[in-house]
């Protein structure tokens, strides 16, 4: 199976990915350089459903694949990185998560209901990755990662996205913060994003200190995949 690594230089994160007639998959625009006798494949085209989506989503459709023996260096980060190992089960990524992850993986999408989208401040569509299958996947991160197990009837209520990835089993929904709208609008929070179902959920909740540093002064967005370049 690909050898994947996370390095550290200079205070920013980059994933190293070693191949030996191997084929991984990368999302796209995340390559920094490779070495070695690796050739890459990527559709050119989608279908015209899901450039639509595309569009309207702001997530990739399709991701570069490289093949053969080599070492491939991605984009360097001020966030970071986690290596999430599948066993058979379904990952659901939020938006601009997935990274990287081995050819063994299936790599598709999830599509939130309309409603809850629109609630959720994500416009009409709302495309997630969906990874399963066996192999490691590299999720993008702003900070370190805590992983939490889900028992039945229990849930986490979150104000942002601080849930990075969760089991597919795990729903997700909208609500407002309080059972009333005045209630809502004083409290100073937004609506919450609530997570619940039997499954694990990996949260996100801060950032590291260079991260949030330059996208407070840059005013970019608190995006996991943020990179330095």
């Amino acid at each position: 199976m690909a050898e994947f690594r996370i390095n550290e230089l200079e205070g920013t994160r980059y994933v190293e990915i070693h191949l030996n007639h191997e084929m991984v998959r990368v999302e796209s625009g995340a390559l920094s350089y490779f070495t070695g006798d690796i050739s890459v494949h990527s559709q050119f085209m989608p279908s015209l459903g899901g450039l639509l989506q595309s569009l309207f989503a702001d997530e990739a459709v399709y991701r570069p694949t490289y093949t053969g023996t080599g070492v491939i260096t991605l984009e360097s980060t001020l966030g970071g990185f986690h290596m999430l190992d599948l066993r058979g089960e379904t990952w659901i990524l939020e938006r601009g998560a997935y990274w990287a992850s081995e050819g063994s993986v299936d790599v598709s999408f999830h599509r939130e209901r309309m409603v809850t989208s629109i609630w959720a401040g994500e416009g009409p569509i709302y495309l997630q990755t969906r990874v399963r299958g066996h192999g490691n996947v590299t999720l993008a991160t702003r900070g370190p990662v805590e992983e939490h197990v889900l028992s039945p009837g229990q849930s986490i209520a979150t104000e942002g996205k601080y849930v990075i990835a969760r089991t597919g089993d795990v729903s997700f929904k909208v609500r407002r913060t309080t059972r009333n709208f005045l209630g809502t609008f004083t409290s100073g929070e937004g609506v919450l994003r609530v997570y619940e179902g039997t499954g694990r959920i990996l949260l996100n909740p801060t950032p590291y200190w260079r991260y949030r540093m330059f996208t407070e002064r840059s005013g970019n967005p608190e995006s996991p995949a943020f990179t330095t370049s």
